[in-house]
């Protein structure tokens, strides 16, 4: 059988001037971002000087929302988004050209900021007035969904991720590569991230977590009644847990495995081990152990729950060894394997977000040499993370509550629909029933909720 290599059409040399696009579905996101008061809060708090007739604040984050939405990543490719001239219309703006764009981010650049952390070659600085004005923005889609569907809990899962850059001003990161290093902080329950950090690669992931922490429970909305703290041995700073432990919240993060704590699991009887799951050619175990560290001597010491994964017969780690230990520390009660399985989760929220923002939004691909401008380009992609679950939970089906932008941008965002100019009104029609039925939908949902509550 031959497959015929070029299906059967031409090009035509002429360009269709019809309003058509392929991203019709991305306005109900710009919706939703003034919807919940985030536009207004962006004017207010995260606008650069601009001549008058630029555009607005906002409408630059419309712009970028647009772009990632679309599957472009980088400031270039705005040059191919700005031919779509029906998403314009749609959005009610033009899109900047990509120098416009990248000096926007730019002005959010300052010099000569305080040091949050001091280091041998590893300093963070503090951030400029208007990235901290790009916090509020992404606070204020936080507080919306809190606001239309609120829970009582919040569980926060602590970490740091690896951003890739060949650009000059990028640092070496601990394992080599080059790049940025900032930390995330997700509430799990509403899938949305509260605070986060831009750093250098070459700080420390284990480094300055009180601050970042501290950051995020003071930004979590009125209604949650009970905070939980996971993370892996980055947290494992005593001064954070003990500020954790003094007000009530609890944790569990992965422990250091020092000398005299891997003594100790070492030296526990083999009663004391509980099997937690039987895997192909390994078996993992847990228990507990008596162990305080020199810096908890005078305090409540906290509990240390050991795991154990030992090889089964004829197979065995890479130096030839047939188990490994490792350790979390917690101030919670409760079934001890209950904990270690929660703990876990954190696997499944934060790692996930990390894998998003990188993979399926555009955080890793900076667009310039100044710090400041892409830490607000970070931040932007947290503004529609955010964004992107407050939408998935009010206003669409249950059953894309946990879709990723991929497959939204499949089923939603990139359909292709037509503006029509009739009897003086803008009509959107779109090529798609599933998408006309979602976007609908959503729409009739997002305008019957209340307004937002005034932002703070």
């Amino acid at each position: 059988m031959v497959i015929e290599k070029r299906l059967p059409f031409e090009l035509d040399d002429k360009i269709d001037e019809t309003l058509t696009t392929a991203h019709a579905g991305i306005p109900l996101v710009a919706e939703l971002f003034r919807a919940c008061g985030a536009a207004e809060v962006m004017e207010h708090r995260a606008s650069p000087k601009r001549r008058d007739r630029g555009l607005k604040a906002y409408e630059m984050a419309q712009s970028f929302f647009s772009l990632w939405l679309s599957g472009g990543e980088r400031c270039e490719d705005l040059e191919r988004l700005r031919e779509d001239r029906a998403l314009a219309q749609l959005l009610g703006h033009d899109l900047p050209p990509a120098r416009t764009a990248r000096s926007f981010l730019e002005g959010f650049h300052a010099e000569d900021l305080p040091l949050l952390q001091v280091g041998e070659h590893a300093t963070v600085p503090a951030e400029s007035a208007l990235v901290e004005g790009l916090a509020a923005v992404s606070g204020q889609v936080v507080r919306y969904l809190q606001q239309q569907k609120p829970v009582t809990q919040a569980t926060l899962d602590v970490d740091a991720t690896i951003l890739e850059s060949d650009k000059q001003a990028a640092k070496s990161t601990y394992d080599g590569r080059r790049g940025y290093q900032p930390v995330f902080v997700l509430w799990a329950e509403q899938d949305v991230i509260v605070a986060d950090e831009f750093r250098d690669g070459n700080v420390p992931a284990g480094s300055g977590n009180l601050r970042v922490v501290q950051k995020a429970v003071e930004a979590l909305p009125p209604g949650v009644e009970q905070i939980r703290v996971r993370g892996d041995s980055a947290l494992y700073e005593h001064a954070l847990l003990d500020w954790l432990a003094a007000r009530g919240i609890g944790f569990a993060v992965s422990a250091d495995m020092s000398r005299e704590l891997r003594a100790l699991i070492e030296a526990l009887p083999e009663q004391a081990w509980r099997t937690d799951r039987e895997e192909p050619g390994a078996v993992r175990q847990w228990a507990e152990v008596a162990f305080v560290s020199d810096e908890q001597r005078s305090r409540e010491p906290h509990r240390y729950l050991a795991l154990r994964v030992l090889k089964k017969q004829g197979s065995l780690f890479a130096d030839g060894s047939d188990r490994r230990h490792y350790a979390i520390v917690t101030n919670l009660p409760g079934d001890g394997l209950e904990l270690i399985h929660w703990h876990r989760g954190k696997a499944g929220s934060v790692e996930h977000s990390h894998d998003i923002l990188t993979n399926e939004l555009a955080a890793e691909a900076l667009p310039s040499q100044k710090f400041g401008a892409n830490g607000a380009w970070v931040r932007f992609n947290v503004i529609l993370y955010n964004l992107l679950s407050a939408l998935k939970r009010l206003t669409l089906p249950a059953e894309l509550r946990t879709a990723r932008p991929k497959r939204l941008r499949f089923l939603l965002f990139n359909t292709v629909g037509r503006v029509i100019h009739h009897a003086r009104e803008t009509l959107l029609r779109l090529s798609s029933a599933l998408a006309r039925r979602l976007f609908d939908a959503a729409r009739v949902i997002l305008q019957g909720l209340p307004p937002p509550l005034p932002a703070v």
